[in-house]
């Protein structure tokens, strides 16, 4: 499953919209809840991000990231 992880890349701030990045993670899960889970353990041990929203790609939606030249899977 590819999650797309919405964030800023800091706590520290309070955030804002226009600030607000993302990341794509390959996530392996029985379902989608086990995998946004897993997917936000991931980005909150590994990295210093306010993590924002995290959704499942539909195959429609992936094929589109993919088309549109921003998707590249984060690695952690």
């Amino acid at each position: 499953m590819i999650y797309k992880v919405f964030y800023q890349e800091t706590k520290e701030r309070s955030p804002r919209r226009e600030k607000t990045r993302a990341l794509y993670l390959e996530v392996e899960a029985a379902n989608e809840l086990e995998g946004r889970i897993k997917a936000r353990r991931l980005v909150e041990e590994k990295t210093p991000y306010n993590i924002e929203f995290i959704e499942l790609l539909s195959d429609k939606h992936l094929e589109y990231e993919k088309e549109s030249g921003a998707f590249e899977l984060t690695e952690l």
